[in-house]
């Protein structure tokens, strides 16, 4: 019980992210080359998690079912993953379970957002495609969160 209540008093006074105006992003990411590019025969996914709100709390990422996990994040933290070209479900486990579908493209970079909410006692979440521009700025300024399978 006690450690439920720590959980619940760190997600109450954890702050959200205060995300930059579009025109300080595009500039900050011009010249910025992301760490991994799509490959023949698949895209690229990045799951960027900018807001610190339940920052401890890993948010598993799986693709297609709840038992092929690619990784998790945690506050503050991204993870990246190749697609095959196709239909596939991405989902994000937190208190919740969020899902996105997705058909990629060959060799197309998609960025999605973790976003985080309160929740009692975890934290849940929902899945947002952001644009590249804003993508780009996430990657470059977070950390890389544990990456299971490329």
């Amino acid at each position: 019980m006690m450690k439920l209540l720590t959980l619940s008093f760190l997600f109450l006074f954890t702050a959200c992210v205060t995300t930059p105006k579009p025109d300080r992003m595009k500039r900050d990411v011009a010249n910025y080359t992301l760490p991994k590019l799509p490959k023949d025969g698949h895209a690229i996914v990045y799951m960027v998690r900018p807001a610190n709100l339940g920052a401890m709390i890993k948010f598993n990422v799986f693709v297609d079912n709840k038992e092929a996990e690619v990784g998790y994040t945690k506050g503050k933290e991204y993870l990246y993953f190749y697609l095959p070209v196709g239909k596939h479900q991405i989902l994000s486990k937190a208190s919740n379970w969020a899902r996105m579908d997705i058909d990629a493209k060959e060799r197309e970079i998609i960025f999605v957002e973790q976003k985080p909410k309160s929740g009692f006692p975890l934290p849940s979440n929902s899945l947002l495609r952001v644009v590249e521009y804003e993508g780009k700025y996430w990657v470059k300024h977070l950390k890389l969160g544990k990456i299971i399978k490329e």
